[in-house]
C-alpha cells in the first residue's frame, strides 16, 4: 500500500489489494468482519471519529431496536443472551464495539470519501479520500462497497418550508435527545414514521403536548403478533405466500389488534405495508405504545 504520486496537482495514489469499504456503521462492519474471517485484505474508511456515527450521535435517548435482537445481529456474532429482546441504543452500541474488537477491525476514522469513479481502462475504482489534517489520497481497488447508511444525512429543506414564518425552537429528529426539555410545552412534530411516532411518545411521557402532522398515509402495525415479531412472521410467510396475500394478512391482524386507525387520522395507504416498502421505501410503523395516546387525545393528529 505504498503511495505513488503523479504530480503536485493530483493526490498520492494507493493501490488496495482488496475491497474499499466506505462507512463503519453496522453494514460496513459486517462486510469487513466477513472479509476478515476469509483473510481478504480491505480498507475501511469512516468520515467521523467513531464507528456507527448515526447510532452514536444522531439518535434520541429512548431509542431501542424495533425488531428482535435475533433479527438484528451482525454476521458471525449473535448479541449477548443477557440483552433483552429489543436492545436499547446503548446496548446495541456496546454490541457494535464488541463486534469491532472481536474481529480486530481497524477503521480509518476522520476520512471522507470525496469522490468515487470507475476507471474502465484500469478496471478499478478510484476513490479520493480527504483525511483530516492530512490532505487527500486516491485509493484504487477492483471492488467498492458503499455502506454510508440509509438515513445518514438529515433532510431539512421540506420541513423548513412547511414551518413558514415560525420563530420558535426548531429541532431535527437527528438533534432530538429527550422530551425532558419540552415539559409543559406544545410541540409540533412533522412526520408520522417510526421516528415521529416515537418522539411523540417520548414527549407525552415527559409532560409535553405533541401535535403530529400527517402528510400522507401510513401503515401502523403491532410490533408483535401473539408474541411473535410481526416483521419476522411476515418474512417467514413470504417464503410460501405472495406479497399481496401477506399484506392482506398483516392489515387484517392490525385492524383486529389496533382498531381502525383511519378514524384517528392515520389513513392506511392503498398499497399494502410490504408492497409500499418495496416500491417506495416507506417503512410501516411498528407501534410501541404511541397509538394508545393518539386514541386518548394526548397526542393530537393534524392532517396536512
Amino acid at each position: 500500500m505504498a503511495p505513488t504520486t503523479n504530480d503536485e496537482s493530483t493526490p498520492p495514489r494507493v493501490a488496495i489489494p482488496g475491497p474499499i469499504i466506505i462507512g463503519a456503521g453496522p453494514s460496513g462492519l459486517a462486510v469487513a468482519a466477513s472479509l476478515q474471517r476469509l483473510s481478504v485484505p480491505f480498507l475501511l474508511i469512516e468520515r467521523s471519529d467513531s464507528i456507527a456515527h448515526l447510532w452514536n450521535h444522531q439518535t434520541y435517548n429512548r431509542l431501542s431496536l424495533h425488531l428482535p435482537k435475533h433479527l438484528c445481529h451482525l454476521p458471525h456474532l449473535p448479541m449477548p443472551k443477557t440483552f433483552p429482546t429489543y436492545p436499547t441504543k446503548s446496548q446495541f452500541m456496546s454490541y457494535l464495539l464488541s463486534y469491532t474488537q472481536s474481529f480486530s477491525l481497524k477503521p480509518i476514522f476522520n476520512s471522507t470519501a470525496v469522490s468515487a469513479r470507475f476507471d474502465p481502462v484500469g478496471v478499478v475504482w478510484r476513490v479520493v479520500v480527504a483525511r483530516a489534517g492530512a490532505g487527500e489520497v486516491e485509493y484504487e481497488s477492483r471492488w467498492l462497497v458503499v455502506a454510508t447508511g440509509e438515513n445518514a444525512e438529515p433532510v431539512v429543506a421540506a420541513e423548513e418550508q412547511a414551518m413558514g414564518g415560525f420563530d420558535g425552537k426548531k429541532v431535527h429528529s437527528a438533534e432530538y435527545r429527550t422530551g425532558e426539555e419540552f415539559k409543559g410545552e406544545r410541540v409540533l412534530v412533522i412526520g408520522c414514521g417510526n421516528s415521529g411516532m416515537e418522539l411523540c411518545l417520548d414527549l407525552v411521557e415527559h409532560g409535553a403536548t405533541p401535535f403530529m402532522v400527517v402528510r400522507s398515509g401510513v401503515h401502523v402495525l403491532p410490533r408483535e403478533i401473539l408474541g411473535i415479531s410481526t416483521f419476522g412472521l411476515a418474512m417467514n410467510m413470504l417464503k410460501w405466500l405472495p406479497m399481496k396475500m401477506v399484506d392482506r394478512f398483516l392489515v387484517m391482524v392490525a385492524k383486529i389488534m389496533l382498531g381502525d386507525t383511519d378514524k384517528y387520522g392515520l389513513k392506511r395507504p392503498r398499497l399494502g405495508p410490504l408492497e409500499l416498502k418495496k416500491t417506495t421505501g416507506k417503512t410501516p410503523v411498528l407501534d410501541i405504545g404511541t397509538l394508545s395516546f393518539i386514541k386518548t387525545g394526548k397526542i393530537k393528529v393534524l392532517l396536512q
